[in-house]
């Protein structure tokens, strides 16, 4: 791939041009990762205080009992959001959908097990404990290059 800048002072905004004889799938992943943008903030409330909640503190996103909590090192959050609200400013790239309640942060991961039939035992690095579903089992292995 050939990279080539071009210096324009009467450029008021910056503009990426792709040459190619073709849409391959580098030309897709260039175009997806131009394309990301910084994720919107993550707030969560805890002894009534709101606080900013940093991506890389996050070990999970879980839901239980109608409501959305995310777990740090510094404790539990509770979200004012549905679950796919917090999916959507989380990092695609850090973070995986494991069950319909519940997203992990894959930079929080111990180990996984897969001697388990039909599903995946998670350890993440606080200890904590989860399951893939049978449903994001397939996705999870696709994740880890199985």
């Amino acid at each position: 791939m050939q990279i080539e800048i071009k210096i324009d002072s009467a450029c008021t905004e910056p503009k990426i041009i792709i040459q190619t004889a073709a849409i391959t799938e580098e030309v897709n992943t260039l175009m997806q990762r131009l394309s990301e943008h910084t994720p919107p903030l993550l707030t969560g409330v805890k002894d009534d205080k709101t606080e900013i909640i940093s991506q890389k503190d996050l070990f999970r996103i879980y839901a239980a009992g109608g409501k959305v909590f995310a777990v740090t090192g510094k404790g539990e959050y509770l979200l004012r959001l549905r679950l796919y609200e917090a999916a959507e400013r989380l990092n695609p790239s850090h973070f995986v959908r494991i069950s319909n309640s519940e997203i992990i942060n894959l930079n929080k991961v111990k180990n996984f097990d897969l001697s388990f039939s039909g599903t995946i035992y998670v350890e993440l690095t606080n200890g904590t404990t989860t399951y893939v579903s049978r449903r994001y089992v397939s996705k999870i292995k696709k994740i880890l290059g199985m």
